[in-house]
Parts: structure tokens; sequence; C-alpha cells
């Protein structure tokens, strides 16, 4: 079977809304990021996310901080 819509899964945000692959998304608590000795400030903007296999979790990458995993419980959609 290549259907693969049949383990699709529904990512949201702290809001409810669903999140889909390339969405902006904006940081609603400062978030101490391990290894990389920085912070991500609350209001950042996010843009191109890419979802992951887990409904509360998303990867992607900021000016400063490339490769980051963050949890869908701490961005709001954008737009």
């Amino acid at each position: 079977m290549d259907d693969n819509d049949d383990y699709a899964v529904t990512v949201r945000d702290s809001n409810g809304a669903i999140l889909n692959e390339g969405d902006t998304v904006q940081v609603i608590k400062d978030l101490n990021v391990k290894g990389a000795g920085s912070v991500l400030k609350r209001g950042t903007i996010i843009k191109g996310i890419h979802l992951t296999d887990s409904a509360e979790e998303i990867e992607c990458r900021t000016d400063k901080i490339k490769g980051l995993v963050l949890k869908t419980c701490f961005l709001k959609k954008v737009g």
C-alpha cells in the first residue's frame, strides 16, 4: 500500500489551529535552546516550518539557529 494518507498526522498549534508544511508560526514564550546557549524570544517569527512524524513537534530554522525541533504547544500560527 503506497497510500500515505492513512498515516497522516494532524498537527495543531497552541490555539488548536491546524499547521501545514511551510506555514509561518510565532513563538509564544521565551525558550532556552539546548546546545546553542541562546534564547528564542517570545514573538519570534519562524517561516517555512516542516512537519515531523510527531503531532507535537515541528522542525524549523531561524537566522541564528539551524535544525530546531520545537514543540507545537509553544507556537501559534500566523496569518
